[in-house]
């Protein structure tokens, strides 16, 4: 009888249930429902609405008996940094507020009040973003105390979304790393760190390992769905199962086949709304060197350390084609964009592409004030972003390359921007190595293999990345 997993991968504009199965040796996908994502502006405030979502998850999920494809087990992904407080009664305190809000504004000084920059990168080995969990619970703390004394539970969002399936709270590891308040060495929450900031202790649950079954469906969603499955914790992080996901190809050698927690022959790019570029690791770099190049030491599957650093990447062509080409298809803009002989370059990493009232206008402002030709017109706005996103790849290649002391000779770009061909064609000329390029569903594919492996569908991630190569088309470009 034929197994099904169901990944459900929720984006930060977009939400999927994909249904993962293996055929005559290969992974098949079936995407068997889709919904809009996206914050709501509350009183002032940028918030998720948690209970529309658990709702779409339920409904995708109802799909799935009503086509006859009972997935054996269900896991939830999503971004990172974002969670919820829950009281005595597993009610949410306060709002759900996400990452773009501007609550956080002054939130680092007053982390750094107790803890400098460089100590608190020493003791965690991530990279500094304003809107990380460390100072958004700074901001409850200073602007909502009443809210963290209550608190009885912080669950991620996709711990959450866990819990309102099967009714058990568990913190999953790769999700808990981006909030920069877990010790690297012993993958477990910094207590001592947490005691210093004065965040209520009792609310840091224990943190659990991608591949944990951590339940069935609770009576409510059993009855609701119309069948009973495991809940499985996937890397919940998306970038984690992305990563998960990277194919092994016979003409890479050893590099894909790895199983011990070192694969740091493969530098990948998991391109998407941000771009995540990296390697994996078998253990964290939190010298200064590395913060001081903003490089960030995540969780990942099995205990591995995805470092890497994060790049706006194309969240400006998401904005830029909102707000004037909401209908035209991105492959059109890249496309258009590859006509063009606009030489301008903006700092991909600049926080005044972050959450600008107007992505275009944010562009044009930077050119101006850097002396560069101002783009007018779309295509030559894709082509500026495109252009400056592989000029950002080429830089963040040598850092990595010094870092490591290694020298790579492919650039792997996983997740939906692998499909961006013009950037792809750039990425290979601004670095000067061949891109590999897929696939593309990076994200539900590794939520897909973590239930997997969790079955013994697979043994080890070695076996699983060889299916994946051998399942998914990937594009080589020079």
């Amino acid at each position: 009888m034929e197994k099904y997993f169901l990944a459900i991968d929720i984006g930060a504009s977009s939400g999927r249930h994909i249904l993962g199965s293996i055929k005559n040796g290969k992974m098949e996908l079936e995407e068997v429902y889709r919904f809009w994502n996206g914050m709501d502006k509350v009183d002032g405030t940028w918030v998720w609405n948690l209970d529309r979502l658990v709702s779409e998850i339920i409904t995708g999920m109802k799909k799935c008996g009503e086509l006859g494809k009972i997935p054996e087990s269900v896991g939830v992904d999503t971004w990172g940094v974002d969670f919820v407080l829950l009281d005595e009664k597993d009610e949410i305190i306060g709002k759900p507020v996400g990452y773009r809000d501007h609550r956080t504004d002054g939130m680092d000084r007053e982390v750094y009040k107790i803890i400098s920059e460089e100590e608190l990168y020493k003791r965690t080995g991530i990279q500094k973003a304003i809107y990380n969990t460390v100072y958004q619970l700074m901001a409850v703390k200073l602007q909502n105390p009443g809210d963290m004394e209550k608190a009885k539970a912080m669950l991620m969002l996709p711990d959450y979304f866990h819990y309102r399936l099967c009714g058990n709270k568990v913190q999953e590891y790769s999700e808990a790393t981006t909030g920069q308040l877990i010790d690297p060495k012993t993958r477990n929450w910094d207590y001592e760190l947490i005691d210093m900031l004065g965040f209520n202790r009792d609310m840091f649950l224990e943190i659990r390992m991608p591949g944990t079954v951590i339940g069935t469906l609770t009576p409510e969603v059993r009855e609701a769905v119309g069948y009973d499955c495991k809940v499985v914790l996937p890397p919940t992080h998306d970038t984690a199962s992305a990563v998960m996901a990277i194919p092994f190809l016979p003409e890479m050698g050893e590099a894909g086949r790895t199983d011990g927690a070192d694969s740091g022959d493969i530098c990948y790019i998991s391109s998407g709304t941000w771009s995540l570029m990296g390697v994996e690791r078998a253990e964290a770099d939190c010298s200064r060197e590395s913060m001081e190049a903003n490089f960030t030491n995540e969780g990942g599957y099995n205990g591995r350390i995805t470092y890497l650093t994060n790049i706006m990447g194309l969240w400006m062509i998401q904005s830029v084609r909102g707000k004037l080409a909401p209908e035209m298809s991105y492959a059109k803009i890249c496309e258009d964009a590859s006509k063009e002989k606009i030489a301008s370059i903006v700092d991909c990493q600049d926080e005044c592409f972050l959450s600008p009232d107007d992505m275009a206008e944010a562009i044009r402002d930077y050119c101006r004030k850097t002396s560069q030709q101002v783009p007018e017109t779309l295509p030559e706005l894709a082509a500026v972003i495109y252009n400056s996103l592989a000029k950002c790849y080429m830089d963040k290649l040598k850092e990595i390359e010094k870092l490591s002391g290694k020298k790579y000779d492919r650039i792997h770009i996983i997740g939906g921007g692998s499909n961006a061909v013009y950037l792809n064609e750039l990425t290979a000329k601004y670095t000067g190595i061949p891109v590999y390029a897929g696939p593309g569903e990076a994200t539900a594919i590794g939520n897909v293999l973590a239930q997997m492996l969790a079955s013994g569908v697979f043994r080890e991630l070695s076996e699983a990345r060889e299916c994946v190569g051998r399942s998914f088309e990937v594009k080589v470009f020079n």
